[in-house]
């Protein structure tokens, strides 16, 4: 009975919290704090969902983890140095608090503090990927580098769990270690037989989950196993399906963590006062992540968008401090005062992330000063050359039509992408394609466009707004040329001629008459040849 109504209040508030447009993590925090009102106490099924939830989590972070992104300087350096920083910095400014006798941080020891300040040092994963994914900037360069820094945070976190258990590895676990390579071989071919469906999902369930429990009774921490085999899973092809078919499983077994962390207790005073100084403390950590981006050579616009995304704390912090408040080293209120800074910081980040291209506009001339003369090579300047036609977005759609306007119609055809895999791939065929990013507002500026020469521009980006951002762009610098684009709804379409769209392809309209006429045509073709 206690399960049902836990799982209820916490899907009233997450749903509030929603609305008004913020993650509904934050209304499970909310929702532990309201069962913790009403004398309502954590159960071993809310703790089974919380580690089942970890678990999942480490998992679909270790089915992402591109080893190439780790190794660039903007990404292990900057997480690195900032982690170091950030922790020292907010460690050593709780205990000087402490040294003042100021509420929950009086008689904080150094060690104390400096967990405290590590735990702090995370960016929050979730809120950053779905920032990301609500602007269409994953692939985008700083979006790559923030995910880059995330996941090296998660892998410093895992660290940490793995050490805080105090395990040492047995003999069988060291074996298990060793054969991890012939059984990566083993788990990639029992993949590529799972297909699309729930055969998938059970196969990641049962990888994550079960290779967790046989982490554990070797003395490994479980959750560490769980990361390893998903960096085991993640170069096969299907590893981002497997991470999205999971997605929604990690969410709610996770929903029993926050619950979890809300059952400890409402804050007091000195706790909430505590709360508020560390989410004023969040802008320290955003600066710092602009600082040392810019002087790793993103230009200040990718540093500035990239800081603003990690510009809160960790629900990765709040597994720290779980550990911590375990094992002793941390009193539990501490947990309640990081939840409701982590809340806080999701609140003030949520609409300055909404804003930030419109923030970075009004701020670019005092942060520029920051840019390091020399930049990345794929944010140096663009030039299509000889180019007619202009082709935003090579997937599927602007692949054919760059073939088709290449080979049939004889025109100059250049194609721009902002996934390198995707530029690598065609680069590899012989086809002209350009990375970059047409949500950039300064790519349109590093752009030569020859007014005379490109006639033709072509939109065929997944977002709508991705096509009706550019099309603005283009009459914003001057392009007079025919301006297409591809739309997937009706509404679409009205909104991108607005925008100075004068062609608009309705992928699924179009598709479907053209499927038809496709069988009709041929159903005509086989009637003929009986008739003859």
């Amino acid at each position: 009975m206690l399960d049902a109504i836990w799982i209820g209040i916490a899907f009233i508030l997450g749903l509030a919290a929603r609305q008004i447009g913020l993650p509904p993590l934050v209304g499970y925090l909310a929702a532990g704090f309201v069962l913790f009102g009403f004398g309502i106490e954590g159960s071993e099924t809310l703790e089974h969902f919380a580690q089942i939830g970890v678990t999942l989590l480490l998992f679909t972070i270790g089915l992402k983890l591109n080893i190439r992104t780790l190794l660039r300087p903007q990404v292990w350096a900057v997480a690195s140095v900032h982690m170091i920083i950030a922790a020292l910095a907010l460690g050593l400014g709780l205990f000087g608090l402490g040294a003042l006798g100021l509420g929950l941080v009086s008689g904080l020891s150094v060690q104390t503090a400096l967990l405290v300040g590590f735990a702090l040092s995370f960016s929050s994963t979730v809120f950053a990927v779905k920032v990301l994914e609500d602007k269409g900037d994953l692939a985008a360069i700083y979006g790559r580098t923030a995910i880059g820094i995330l996941i090296m945070q998660d892998i410093a976190a895992v660290l940490f769990l793995a050490a805080s258990t105090g395990k040492i590895p047995s003999l069988i676990g060291l074996l298990l270690l060793a054969g991890l390579l012939p059984l990566r071989w083993l788990l990639h071919r029992v993949m590529d037989h799972t297909g699309h469906g729930e055969l998938l999902i059970l196969f990641g369930l049962a990888v994550a989950l079960g290779g967790a429990e046989v982490f554990d009774l070797v003395n490994i921490k479980g959750d560490l196993g769980a990361l390893i085999l998903g960096m085991m899973l993640a170069s096969h092809r299907s590893a981002g399906e497997l991470a999205k078919a999971l997605l929604g499983f990690k969410d709610v077994f996770l929903v029993g963590f926050f619950l979890s962390i809300g059952l400890k207790g409402i804050p007091g005073p000195g706790a909430l006062l505590i709360s508020v100084l560390l989410t004023v403390a969040v802008w320290f950590k955003s600066a710092l992540y602009f600082w040392l981006l810019a002087r790793w050579r993103l230009r200040t616009r990718s540093a500035f968008l990239a800081a603003l995304s990690l510009s809160n704390y960790s629900e990765f912090g709040l597994i720290v401090a779980a550990i911590g408040a375990s094992k002793g080293w941390l009193a539990d209120e501490w947990l309640t005062a990081i939840a409701i800074a982590l809340s806080l910081t999701f609140v003030i980040a949520s609409p300055v992330n909404a804003a930030a291209h419109s923030l970075y506009a009004v701020t670019r001339q005092r942060l520029i000063r920051f840019q390091h003369p020399r930049r990345l090579p794929e944010e140096e300047e663009i030039d299509p050359g000889d180019a007619t036609v202009l082709i935003f977005g090579m997937g599927r759609v602007g692949t054919g039509a760059y073939l088709a306007l290449r080979d049939q119609a004889g025109e100059h055809v250049v194609g721009i992408d902002l996934s390198p895999e995707v530029v690598d791939r065609h680069r590899a065929q012989g086809h002209n394609v350009i990375r970059a990013s047409a949500t950039d507002p300064e790519f349109w500026s590093r752009l030569t466009l020859r007014h005379g020469t490109i006639r033709l521009v072509m939109l065929a980006m997944p977002q709508c707004h991705e096509n009706v951002f550019s099309a603005r762009q283009l009459q914003k610098f001057g392009y007079t040329g025919q301006i297409a684009a591809i739309a997937k709804y009706a509404d679409d379409g009205a909104e991108l001629r607005a925008a100075g769209v004068h062609s608009v392809f309705n992928l699924y309209a179009e598709a479907g008459s053209g499927f038809a006429n496709h069988a009709y045509s041929h159903l005509q073709t086989l009637a003929t040849g009986t008739a003859k």
